[in-house]
This record gives structure tokens, C-alpha cells and sequence, in this order.
């Protein structure tokens, strides 16, 4: 039986949050960016403005008007290497 996300321990990654890191492989490979968040359980870290995925926003109180918006979605933290950050 496969292991469920929410019985997985929290993994001890190599990246942190505000780390700026390569991608590796996908989409957009050969890429920086500094990391937003980080999710332990299911090791997948933010990049901003890399991996940005199309959201459909219906109409509510707070936005009547709806319409489409780009959002950064997860990236595998085995698809990004740390950078090493350029000394003063």
C-alpha cells in the first residue's frame, strides 16, 4: 500500500527559504530564482516567478470581476540546486 502525504514524516531538504537556487530539469531548466516557501512533507519549494501556472478566479464579493491570474506552482526539491551566492 502507497504511503499517504499527510503520514509522511517532514523531509530534511538541502534548500531553505530565501535561498536562490538553479533548476535542474523541466519546463524551466537553466532558470534562477529565489526561493518563497518551502513544504517539507511533500518537498516542494516556490520559485519566484518560475513554474507559473494559469488559476481561474470565479466572481465573488471581493472580486466581482473574476478572470484568469498567473501563479507559481511547486517545483520538486530534486529539480532545483542550491547557488552560491555572490560574495561582497
Amino acid at each position: 500500500m502507497a504511503t499517504k502525504t499527510k503520514d509522511k514524516k517532514p523531509a530534511k531538504l538541502h534548500v531553505k527559504t530565501g535561498d536562490t537556487v538553479l533548476v535542474i530539469a523541466g519546463d524551466e531548466k537553466g532558470k534562477t530564482g529565489v526561493i518563497k516557501s518551502v513544504n517539507r512533507t511533500t518537498e516542494r519549494v516556490i520559485v519566484e516567478g518560475l513554474n507559473l501556472v494559469t488559476k481561474h478566479n470565479k466572481p465573488s464579493a471581493k472580486n466581482p470581476q473574476g478572470g484568469i491570474t498567473k501563479i507559481e506552482a511547486g517545483i520538486h526539491v530534486s529539480n532545483v540546486k542550491a547557488v552560491e551566492a555572490p560574495k561582497a
